[in-house]
């Protein structure tokens, strides 16, 4: 590897805001923020929107669309073209 074109690769910490959930990886995002973790160090902290812990997918809480509803509603109030 060629030095200095590459960012910088170390711990940070990313935390789910709306699953109250944070885990410590290794990444090359970086954030001015910092958060003092469970081993007592303290390192830059990313808030996510949407994780693992929080993701409806994951979670088991998705919601399925009522697309033959919404298809026959379009046809009732456009005509069946046929």
């Amino acid at each position: 590897m060629r030095e200095g074109i590459h960012p910088a690769y170390g711990p940070v910490v990313f935390r789910d805001r709306a699953a109250d959930y944070a885990f410590l990886t290794r990444s090359t995002a970086t954030s001015a923020k910092t958060v003092e973790w469970e081993d007592g160090n303290t390192y830059p902290v990313v808030d996510v929107e949407i994780s693992d812990v929080s993701h409806p997918f994951y979670t088991g809480t998705a919601r399925v669309l009522d697309t033959a509803g919404r298809v026959e509603r379009f046809e009732r109030r456009y005509g069946k073209k046929g």
